[in-house]
């Protein structure tokens, strides 16, 4: 497991913890909005962070701190990713994942090993909409197992939508809904302009007068639905 970014304290990115929260590199995916192009275009521009720097600052937190958030790019691409968990859980800390749910057979993994204690899956838009998410075809079969996986498997789980104007309407709501539909928890985040990937034009985000009729949508999916950056 190679570690691109560490950040030593965080309240914000495991629901009801302290953690600390780490970034992998690359991704398979290159979403126009995404908020960390580089990690998904040139991971290597960023040097390795010391594993043994990483446990040593670990051990001292873990009196203060609850858990650690795996982030990226896309954590499950990592290789020796579960032995990297391992050693997080040996210490007494939760593991929280993030994940854009294109590899389902590493979740599936994770889950029987008990890995993971709390997982975030990001749902970008209706799945059809998919293959405008990056320059090679993508696999929407292996998002549809990994949403079903979840929520039959996660101990706790979230799914996340980026309101991106036009990429993430009502319709694509509706879509992506009936996918996750009886799902614990979806939450709806602000889209936040920032350096755009592949040179795509930058966006401005939802008006908060306009998330009342994107909740409404997803309410009638799941059973509960949060709003984060409005």
């Amino acid at each position: 497991m190679r570690i691109k970014g560490f950040q030593g304290t965080s309240l914000l990115d495991f629901p009801g913890r302290v953690s600390s929260l780490v970034f992998s590199g690359g991704c398979n995916l290159s979403c126009g909005f995404c908020h960390n192009p580089g990690l998904v275009l040139d991971p290597e521009q960023y040097p390795d962070y010391p594993l043994d720097e990483f446990f040593a600052e670990l051990k001292q937190r873990r009196t203060f701190i609850d858990g650690v958030v795996i982030s990226g790019g896309e954590p499950t691409l990592a290789s020796g990713l579960a032995e990297f968990l391992e050693q997080i859980k040996a210490l007494g800390l939760q593991v929280k994942l993030d994940s854009n749910g294109l590899r389902p057979q590493v979740l599936a993994d994770l889950f029987e090993r008990k890995l993971i204690d709390y997982l975030a899956i990001d749902l970008k838009t209706s799945p059809a909409r998919y293959t405008e998410l990056h320059n090679q075809p993508v696999d929407v079969s292996a998002l549809v197992a990994s949403c079903r996986l979840t929520m039959d498997s996660a101990p706790e789980y979230e799914f996340r939508t980026t309101c991106v104007p036009g990429l993430v309407t009502e319709k694509e709501l509706h879509e992506m809904g009936a996918l996750i539909k009886g799902a614990k928890r979806w939450v709806l985040q602000q889209f936040i302009p920032r350096e755009a990937m592949l040179g795509a034009a930058p966006l401005q985000g939802y008006p908060a007068t306009e998330i009342s009729s994107l909740r409404t949508v997803a309410e009638s999916y799941a059973l509960l639905v949060e709003e984060r950056g409005w």
